[in-house]
């Protein structure tokens, strides 16, 4: 496999890690973790302080796994190697898509809830928690984020594993052996 293809293969994994492990971080530690403080609008107003600073890093992640699969995968579809290896080219498809559709939304839902409030300083109880006081429409947005976050979560995931297994295989055809040669 040449360098060229190499370095996409690397770029594509390491997007996929540094979504899907920022936003296990979070979601798991950085959103519980803001019940040590009292107030809960200066929860909010961290939480939206360190959301926003790691979007851009989060869209580049996903975006960086995206342009190399589309690339990568534009040049050999899965059919040259089997109905298996297919079905997993379109699962990963189809798992990169929505997890990218589900960071977008994120993203929007956060921007809004940022906006309807000053300093956003929401009250929460937790990331993805509203507090009794939380107004309805940032209560409802709080909500949305903390699904759409599972969902990507849950893709970004299937991405990974359907990325281990495509890589697996490809390593154990001959095909793709001659193919990889050929590539840039």
């Amino acid at each position: 496999m040449s360098t060229l293809t190499t370095t996409a293969w690397v770029a594509h994994d390491l997007g996929l890690a540094a979504g899907f492990g920022g936003t296990l971080f979070g979601k798991f530690a950085l959103n519980p973790a803001v019940r040590a403080i009292d107030d809960k609008a200066e929860r909010g107003k961290l939480l939206a302080t360190a959301w926003r600073g790691f979007q851009p890093f989060n869209a580049l992640s996903f975006a960086t796994a995206a342009i190399t699969w589309i690339i990568g995968r534009s040049g050999i579809s899965g059919q040259v190697f089997g109905r298996d290896v297919r079905k997993l080219v379109i699962a990963k498809d189809i798992l990169l898509g929505t997890a990218i559709a589900t960071n977008v939304a994120t993203m929007f839902c956060g921007r809004a809830l940022a906006a309807g409030q000053p300093d956003c300083a929401i009250p929460i109880e937790q990331g993805g928690v509203p507090a009794p006081e939380t107004p309805p429409r940032a209560a409802a947005l709080q909500r949305a984020v903390s699904v759409l976050s599972n969902v990507n979560l849950l893709c970004a995931a299937g991405v990974i594993a359907t990325t281990a297994i495509l890589g697996m295989k490809s390593g154990k055809s001959s095909r793709w052996n001659f193919l990889s040669r050929l590539l840039p």
